[in-house]
């Protein structure tokens, strides 16, 4: 099938969300916990986290426009903390559940049967199941002219990851942790990992890596 911008614009809304969020491919499941600062939690699922570097660590997220109320994004505003926690296969349908339109009195906690653990300095909440998380810090706000979205640069300050999915020269094990992908709007998936391969360099076929 082919399609252009043209054929895009014209598809109906629903169908235009679900096709152009797949064109992206497999993405990261993770659930954001914020606070507001008064005890009131908050746990969203998303699947736009992107990393920006390793020196410093950065992660980006993206939000959706603020026109309509934003609980999560309202809450980052207001504390400049968050969590990212990873979602796995034990959980995934109560993270998917936490992108139902509960009101700010509501804990997602509470209503997809999660439990909130707070870690050192950091108020937001982390997820107490997930097996690979992080507090981060809101470092800026980048606006989106284009279409409204915003993009949140965090620096990651501190985490926690399953001891068994680390290797000795720092790459996690995703698979180890039963680690979900997400496609388009509402496809879950497992991945299954290939192999590693070597550093790659001109002339040289890449080797896989043993571990």
């Amino acid at each position: 099938m082919y399609f252009s911008k043209d054929d895009i614009d014209a598809m109906p809304s629903r169908f235009r969300a679900h096709f152009v969020n797949s064109l992206s491919g497999y993405k990261s499941a993770n659930l954001v916990g914020t606070t507001d600062g008064k005890g009131q939690h908050n746990l969203a699922i998303v699947s736009s986290v992107v990393h920006l570097g390793a020196q410093p660590p950065l992660v980006a997220l993206v939000m959706r426009p603020d026109v309509v109320e934003r609980h999560t994004l309202a809450n980052i505003r207001a504390t400049r903390w968050y969590t990212l926690n990873q979602v796995h296969s034990h959980f995934w349908q109560a993270a998917h559940q936490t992108s139902a339109k509960y009101s700010r009195d509501q804990s997602e906690f509470d209503e997809v049967g999660l439990e909130p653990e707070v870690i050192g300095e950091c108020p937001a909440p982390f997820v107490k199941e997930s097996h690979l998380k992080y507090a981060v810090k809101l470092v800026s706000e980048q606006p989106i002219e284009h279409n409204g979205t915003i993009l949140l640069i965090g620096s990651i300050e501190y985490g926690e990851v399953l001891d068994d999915a680390l290797c000795e020269d720092g790459h996690i094990d995703l698979g180890t942790m039963q680690t979900i992908a997400i496609t388009g709007l509402d496809g879950y998936h497992i991945g299954s990992r290939l192999g590693r391969l070597s550093y790659a360099q001109p002339h040289v076929w890449p080797s896989p890596i043993d571990e």
